[in-house]
């Protein structure tokens, strides 16, 4: 099971090296970073893009790719090492290769209407046509095509008419071709070019989508033009506003015949155009930084829509037929903009989804690395910040609980190897480059401050800022020198080494002492305090170069070193000896990091692609990690959060994950409140071989040191505060914060960031309110506001959008007058009084007539329409916004205009508060469904938790696996969440129920009140001998063994089926339960109208035998029977708790059971074919009305239905229906590829290998199978413990 959990990923941007990197069918977008394919879909319930999967087989620059035109579900892709992949995006692989193609494939593109086959060429020529398939597979050569005098930029099919094909070349021309008319090679020049021998790149091609002969180019300098194929003529030449304007992209508008968008290469504009005339209908400023591709989404994401348009206005022949007058439009008018969506790629590897028709992002992942990312760190004093620097010449900052990026440095440093953070909270980034040497970088200023040179042009692999003594900064080089200098430029030291230079590392207890590691295979460590250049130690034991070395911060002396031998060793400084090598890794080592807190954790990242964690102690290897897809370079954690790790990687992702599973017994420890000499300790002891795992560093004291001064409230703040520190970001500090409020905390002592999160009901419009107020009085810092700071004009905007959305209705108009859009305020004034619209009216009035314009001036109502606006911003998927409306209507901000007399008004306020108050209450449903679909049960509990609603906020943190979060939440919210806490220590007892791990498991059942049955089961599955058994019963409050085989029998003598079933489970012949519960189920179940209640709490018992005598020989037969009900009554309960995945899966499960196996149970498989048949005509007809196969369900089937639902027992606890989705369930994982035994499809998200160590399930069916049947799907009698 692997015990490291993938919590976070911050995507790659878009390459903007190549042309064709982004492409896109039906609701799928793909885009290129370096060497990885990003594929985003479309998810219709919350109609938002999210990322599906990443594609990372290519090792060198990928340089197209292209989406087959009648397979929704294949694109192809090429790169710089001469490959095409052809990728199936459904199961997530590779289905076919073609390696060494002549030349590198430059541009590529499915040929259309020719079945499998996909076309590249490189940059002369010729034209290759790969057959993928079929009997005449293989690669052939274009005939015509081939012989350029000029290199091809790129190349377009005809979509319909057979074979035709167009390239565009550097030197501006176009070559044509078509079967059965001559060829037309480097024609149509752009007029200013013809006789010259002027380079003027086609940057873009794209044949007019009605007609057969038109097609739109665009020419880097000499602009857009349209041009006939046929008679080889220039149709139209487009104008630019301004010379200075060049176009990198175009795009024709699918929906809107004759459209098409362009983006300009200088700066983000989006312009839009019709080919019926010279100059563009609009221009949008999207970005600071240019354009690098475009593309339009055919079926743009479909809309709940409010009103229907007819189809009928759209009669065009072709898109420059004359048969409609082009549009008459003053340039000042309003123009309606296609409904599209644009796929946008940015030069600064920006990539977004424009919604045209809104006119606003439905997407933008701004800002992220295109290239391999080396090295990342987390901020010394702020655990949510982390830094990472590439290949592509930047170090960005990221915000990792919002995973987007904050800052950027300027660039163009070639490539940027190694990062390293000032100490404390100085906001510097010493960065060290392959070729400009080193620089120190003031992030909030946003500029270089000191660059150092001393290794003149040479590559520097490392840079390490003392954090003892902040005026140092060390380099290593591939000129052989370790130099360490002050901040200023004055150099200390130059340590020699017979080689290049890779690593070094500041010791952690003494400032004077640093480590390196060198290309000649031995670690060295100098000391700084004498004047000697020669090496204190030199270790020697590495077979190959040594790469990072890092020292221990917990043990002195101790440090490790990974190396390309493939291998980490540990050294002992005192003892001059390696004292273990850790082996394991297939490939070179390169990240490297010690735990802050349990001394004997490491973990390393290779080029394997894999990460590993290592038990130091005796050199095992806990968990092996596969998610990345690429050389695995930087690892990082923050001491104030050591459990969460970063890493970074030449996939271009950074993943964020959580070791806490490493640790599991420690948080037990602290939820029973357990003594503190089995949490915090010293490392003497948590380095003895086998120990359980303890806290040794900084901050685990510092918590200690907190409580130690407390009086009241010691246990809550003691759970909040390592579970704080135990938790990855995401959720956790909100979900304490929300827990603070709901327990009457004072709002003074709530953080400086709690606005920015999920709040609770009582602080949304207040906290709203004065963020708009902010943004209305902020004037620009002198430095400017960070990355793409907003203008005043979009401040004042934003601020207005709040106002309004609040309420508050005045200071949206006067913000609106302030901009000069009186339309706007105006046309809601009359909401805020009648009188102040006609003081509105005479201000606008006044101004118009000094200005002598008769406008006559639009205005309507504003109304008090909640509900309304409420079901608008949920129907497009904008929940947030919806709570906020629904909160302000809450708080009675939101009246329609008062007509009536007074009196009325008072008593129908009241009303409708109520009203909504229920609709508050369904919209944060809503939006914690969403939270939850995408995999982030902590906020889905923070949207419960913000209107009171603990019930829901507790299913929320089980159904998603946060078991100990659960506890501590739920302990620490008391009596409203009692239920649910002890449900989840139950679980949690099961997931201890382990070889080593059983007391912690009776600890945990003990923190429940009524907890005889529960012990009792724990006490009935513990395999020990019979004194080890004697003596948990006794720590249980139970009979002992013999005592027990006698309270059986005198209960079974006396008909009590339950007290039996439990005696003898507990007695040395368990085994002897079978037969007497089995028959007493099989009896229940034959009568007409049993419910699952009545036989459920048995069979739960029984399911508790020691596996060791469940699967003895001579239990066969009661074993078969025992799965068979337990496999029965789990699937009912399945439908129950709507587990929809995996009904089907225990229904196949019980009749394979009966098929195969001799048994007598009351149970027909006809039967149960008939109850899973009944159960899929009824609950798909929830699901899709409009899919054509959907048949409803026939009589017999709803009253086979409501027959099955008649069984079911009520659920004790609140909001469990419904999948279980555990954290990371959405992030994609690539190398490791696991199909379901369920399913026969690819798992998305953690896989669950089953006892054969062969078969694996997704988590998340794991999770809900163990939860209505304790037994394994193979049937063996294992219990299955995927908690």
């Amino acid at each position: 099971m692997s015990q490291v959990k993938q919590v976070g990923l911050l995507a790659a941007g878009c390459q903007p090296w190549n042309k064709d990197v982004c492409a896109a069918s039906g609701d799928r977008f793909a885009y290129c970073a370096t060497l990885a394919i990003y594929v985003y879909q479309l998810d219709h319930r919350y109609n938002e893009f999210k990322l599906r999967a990443i594609m990372s087989e290519h090792k060198k620059t990928i340089t197209a790719i292209s989406w087959c035109p009648h397979n929704p579900e294949v694109f192809a892709s090429a790169s710089a090492d001469n490959l095409l992949i052809i990728w199936n995006v459904a199961e997530q692989k590779a289905i076919a290769r073609l390696d060494n193609t002549k030349g590198i494939p430059a541009s590529l593109s499915w040929c259309w209407n020719a079945g499998d086959s996909v076309a590249f060429v490189s940059h002369r020529g010729p034209l290759y046509i790969w057959t993928i398939s079929g009997p005449d597979s293989g690669v052939t050569v274009h005939k015509e095509a081939h012989s350029f005098l000029s290199d091809i930029c790129l190349f377009r099919w005809h979509p319909l008419k057979k074979g035709k094909v167009v390239f565009g070349h550097t030197d501006g021309s176009l070559s044509i071709f078509q079967p059965g008319s001559k060829n037309q090679k480097h024609v149509l020049r752009p007029e200013s070019l013809e006789g010259t021998d002027e380079e003027d790149p086609v940057t873009a091609l794209e044949w007019d989508p009605l007609s057969t002969d038109y097609l739109l180019v665009a020419n880097m300098h000499n602009g857009i033009r349209l041009l006939d194929s046929e008679s080889l003529s220039c149709i139209t030449t487009f104008s630019f506003p301004s010379a200075a304007a060049s176009v990198q992209c175009l795009a024709w508008v699918p929906s809107a015949p004759g459209m098409f968008i362009t983006g300009d290469s200088q700066v983000g504009v989006l312009r839009i155009w019709n080919v019926s005339r010279a100059t563009p209908l609009d221009n949008f400023k999207l970005k600071k930084t240019g354009f690098h591709a475009l593309h339009v989404l055919n079926s743009p994401p479909a809309k709940k829509s409010f009103s229907s348009n007819s189809p009928s206005k759209n009669h065009y022949t072709s898109s420059t037929s004359e048969a409609v007058p082009p549009p008459t439009l003053s340039q000042n008018q309003a123009f309606s903009l296609p409904p599209g969506h644009a796929v946008c790629c940015f030069m600064d590897g920006g990539v977004g989804l424009y919604d045209m028709g809104a006119k606003k992002w439905d997407f933008l992942r701004d800002l992220g690395h295109v290239e391999t990312i080396f090295d990342c760190k987390f901020k010394p004093d702020d655990p949510n910040i982390l830094a990472t620097a590439s290949f592509d010449g930047t170090i960005k900052v990221w915000d990792i609980n919002t995973l987007t990026a904050v800052y950027t440095s300027p660039g163009n440093e070639g490539v940027v190897y190694s990062l390293s953070w000032a100490p404390g909270d100085l906001n510097c980034i010493a960065g060290a480059t392959s070729r400009n040497g080193a620089f120190i970088w003031d992030v909030k200023k946003g500029k270089m401050i000191t660059r150092f040179n001393e290794h003149g042009k040479n590559g520097i692999f490392c840079v390490a800022w003392s954090h003892k003594d902040s005026k140092r900064i060390a380099t290593c080089s591939g000129d052989g020198f370790c130099i360490i200098r002050t901040i200023d430029g004055k150099v200390l030291h130059k340590y020699k080494h017979p080689a290049a230079v890779f690593g070094c590392d500041w010791s952690q207890n003494n400032k004077d002492m640093i480590a390196t590691g060198c290309e000649d295979k031995n670690v060295r460590v100098y000391y700084l305090a004498t004047s000697s250049d020669q090496p204190l130690k030199v270790f020697t034991g590495h077979t190959a170069k040594v790469f990072h070395v890092r020292w221990s911060p917990l043990r002195e002396g101790i440090l490790c070193s990974g190396s390309d031998d493939g291998t980490v060793r540990i050294w002992d400084y005192t003892q001059d000896a390696c004292i273990n090598v850790l082996s394991g890794h297939t490939a070179p080592v390169r990240g490297l990091m010690w735990n802050t807190e349990v001394p004997y954790l490491l973990t390393s990242g290779s080029w394997d692609y894999t990460i590993r964690v290592w038990d130091t102690r005796d050199g095992t290897c806990l968990d092996t990690v596969y998610d990345h897809g690429a050389d695995v370079y930087g690892l990082t954690c923050h001491p104030s959060r050591p459990f969460t790790m970063a890493s970074c990687s030449r996939d271009s992702t950074v993943r964020l994950w959580s070791l806490t599973p490493l640790i599991a017994p420690l948080a037990v420890n602290i939820l029973t409140d357990h003594s503190w000499d089995d949490i915090i300790g010293n490392t003497d002891r948590a380095m003895v071989p086998g120990a359980p795992p303890l806290l040794c560093g900084k901050v685990s004291r510092d918590i200690k040191q907190e409580l130690d001064k407390l009086s009241s409230d010691v246990r809550m703040k003691k759970l909040r505060w390592f579970s704080e520190c135990f938790s990855p970001p995401g959720g956790s500090q909100n979900l304490w914060d929300l827990v603070a409020v709901i327990n009457g905390q004072d709002d003074s002592l709530l953080p400086q960031n709690y606005g920015q999160g999920i709040m609770h009901m009582k602080h949304l419009v207040r906290f709203k309110t004065s963020e708009a107020q902010e943004l209305t009085i902020v004037k620009m810092s002198k430095f400017g506001g960070g990355i793409g700071a907003p203008s005043k004009e979009e401040r004042l905007k934003n601020a207005a959008e709040i106002h309004i959305r609040l309420g508050q209705i005045q200071r949206y108009c006067e913000l609106m007058v302030e901009l000069g859009e009186w339309e706007k305020a105006l046309s809601v004034a009359p909401g805020v009084s009648m009188k102040y619209w006609k003081k509105l009216m005479q201000r606008r009035a006044d101004q118009l007539m000094q200005e002598g314009n008769d406008d006559v001036i639009p205005y309507c109502i504003a109304t008090g329409e909640v509900k309304k606006l409420v079901n608008f911003f949920t129907s497009r998927g904008q929940l947030k916004e919806a709570v906020l409306v629904a909160q302000g209507a809450c708080e009675g901000n939101i009246h329609g205009p008062q007509i009536t007399s007074i009196n009325h008004a008072a008593n129908s306020d009241n009303d409708n508060i109520e009203k909504y108050c229920g609709m508050l209450h369904r919209v944060c449903k809503e939006l914690a469904e969403w939270y939850f679909q995408d995999g982030r049960a902590v906020l889905a509990a923070c949207c419960h938790l913000a209107v009171d609603n603990t019930e829901l906020a507790m299913a929320s943190l089980i159904r998603g696996n946060e078991l100990e979060l659960a506890v501590c939440v739920g302990t620490v919210l008391g009596e409203s969440a009692s239920k649910a806490t002890h449900y989840v220590l139950e679980l949690l007892a099961r997931k201890y129920m382990t070889t080593a791990t059983w007391d912690l498991a009776a600890r945990l059942l003990q923190m429940i009140p009524d907890n005889e049955i529960l012990l009792a089961k724990l006490c009935a599955f513990y395999p020990g001998s019979s004194a080890e058994i004697n003596d948990l019963h006794e720590k249980c409050g139970l009979p002992s063994l013999e005592e027990c085989k006698e309270l059986a029998e005198n209960a079974h003598a006396e008909g009590e089926i339950f007290q039996a079933v439990k005696y003898y489970l507990l007695s040395p012949e368990p085994e002897k339960a079978l037969p007497i519960g089995i028959t007493y189920v099989k009896e229940q179940l034959s009568s007409p109208d049993w419910a699952v209640d009545s036989v459920y709490h048995i069979l739960d018992l029984l399911s508790y035998i020691r596996t060791d005598r469940l699967i003895l020989p001579k239990c066969s037969e009661d074993r078969n029977e025992l799965l068979i009900l337990c496999g029965y009554i789990g699937a009912l309960l399945s439908i129950g708790r709507q587990y929809s995945s995996i009904v089907p899966a225990l229904y196949e499960y019980t009749s394979q059971l009966l098929k195969r196996r001799d048994v007598a149970v009351p149970l027909e498989i006809e039967q149960l074919s008939l109850e899973l048949e009944a159960w899929r005509a009824c609950t798909q007809s929830l699901k899709v009305a409009d899919d054509t196969s959907y048949a409803p369900p026939s009589e017999a089937q709803k009253t086979e239905y409501s027959q099955l639902l008649s069984r079911m027992r009520d659920e004790p606890i609140k909001g469990l229906e419904g999948p279980d989705y555990v954290t990371g369930s959405n992030l994609p994982s690539h190398s490791d590829v696991q199909i379901s035994c369920f399913t026969g499809l690819r798992i998305q998200g953690p896989a669950f290998f089953l006892e054969d160590g062969k078969s694996a399930i997704s988590l998340n069916d794991a999770l809900m199978w163990a939860k209505v049947n304790p037994f394994s799907p193979l049937g063996t009698g294992i219990r299955l413990n995927p908690f």
